[in-house]
């Protein structure tokens, strides 16, 4: 009698590979939400903002999409070891990902909302910060996608440089508030965008440890670097 062990490894497997090109995919959307995010930026287009606020609702799809299969492959795999780890690294991933959109949605909204605000030094500032943390999700999905772990660890250890240049442009944005303070309303949208792109660097950290475990199996329990010495603004 044959045995259907084979076939059902090779069902697993072809399920994992299928979960983890869904979370490529919704990797995809989150870096074209925080491309447009960042080209309202420069332009304060109140139409791609609108257009970008209502996209995030695919990456919501998407992250119910994955945890609906994550909790299919555990109830019915009951995978261990290497495998359970991939599972529940999916679903952390989904999670940060889809955070990551709705920063993006929020700094969008933002960005219109300054209007006609003039070219200044904080709203200069921007861009290069949005810049950083883009290239840092697109290297730590490309470090889930080869399962590398050294370049997760980099990824984790560099995070103090997204911190250093916010708390930069956070100090920036409050002098040119206090010099200006019929904008203040303008400055405060700017102290949200600046920080909504804070986030999304820490939440592409947050998926630099994920990788690292799976890749690796061990945790890292490292102080994570910090450079952050400004306030926090509440989010909105």
């Amino acid at each position: 009698m044959k045995t259907s062990a084979p076939h059902i490894v090779s069902a697993f497997e072809d399920a994992l590979k299928r979960l983890k090109s869904a979370i490529v995919q919704m990797a995809g959307a989150a870096e074209t939400q925080l491309d447009q995010a960042l080209t309202c930026l420069t332009q304060r287009n109140p139409e791609l903002a609108r257009e970008i606020v209502l996209s995030d609702a695919r990456l919501d799809s998407f992250e119910h999409e994955i945890e609906a299969h994550c909790m299919r492959l555990l109830v019915l795999r009951q995978p261990v070891a290497d495998d359970l780890r991939e599972v529940i690294a999916a679903l952390k991933i989904a999670g940060s990902l889809e955070r990551i959109g709705d920063h993006a949605a929020n700094s969008a909204k933002r960005a219109a909302a300054v209007g006609i605000f003039p070219d200044s030094a904080p709203l200069a500032g921007l861009p290069k910060l949005g810049r950083l943390v883009r290239e840092r999700l697109t290297s730590v999905i490309d470090a889930y996608v080869d399962t590398d772990s050294e370049a997760a660890l980099r990824i984790w250890r560099t995070d103090d440089e997204v911190d250093a240049l916010y708390t930069s442009i956070a100090a920036e944005i409050e002098r040119s508030a206090a010099a200006t303070p019929d904008q203040f309303a303008a400055h405060m949208h700017l102290m949200m965008i600046a920080k909504n792109l804070e986030r999304i660097g820490d939440h592409a950290t947050n998926i630099a440890e994920v990788v690292y475990f799976v890749s690796t199996g061990q945790p890292l329990l490292d102080e994570r670097p910090k450079a952050d010495r400004s306030c926090d603004p509440a989010e909105g």
